[in-house]
């Protein structure tokens, strides 16, 4: 009896790092090739190709720290930190894409971590993380970082706090 042999994709390796203004457009690109059910993940809902455009614009006016995964010059997954200004609590959140070819590659993990040494450079204590019910990869990334995901008003939501938040994983 011969073994099967399972091939596994090749671990990214792309440069991780906070996008400037100026490339906002890399954003606006990535978000566009979001198949539709990764657009109704990462925006909680139906979203066109106009409103992605305005929010990338949005992002970089608004003060968001956009930390990007770029392959090639491209951005295929960003990772985004939105100030505590519009929250009630001051809490900031953070929201998460990752094109459908680099899912379950570590990718989201990457920027994971990338965005809590960010958030931490930046004087935050926690974060908070808001996601669909069906968002399994969203649910799993911020269980696997030490959030605990409470369902409320249709969502799930959870805080993180940055000085017990797990960086080792």
């Amino acid at each position: 009896m011969s073994e099967l042999q399972v091939a596994t994709p090749p671990r990214p390796t792309g440069a991780v790092r906070v996008l400037k203004p100026t490339e906002m457009p890399l954003l606006r690109d990535h978000l566009l090739r979001l198949d539709p059910a990764s657009r109704r993940d990462r925006f909680n809902g139906v979203v066109d190709d106009d409103f992605l455009k305005k929010y990338a614009g949005r992002c970089f006016d608004d003060g968001v720290i956009v930390i990007g995964y770029i392959e090639n010059g491209r951005v295929h997954a960003a990772a985004e930190l939105h100030e505590p200004k519009r929250s009630a609590d001051r809490t900031p959140e953070i929201a998460f894409s990752v094109e459908q070819h680099l899912r379950r590659r570590g990718v989201g993990s990457v920027l994971f971590k990338a965005l809590l040494a960010e958030a931490r450079r930046n004087g935050y204590r926690k974060l908070r993380v808001t996601t669909g019910a069906q968002n399994d990869a969203m649910r799993a990334l911020a269980r696997k970082f030490g959030t605990r995901l409470n369902f409320r008003d249709g969502e799930l939501a959870g805080i993180i706090d940055l000085d017990g938040a797990k960086l080792s994983n």
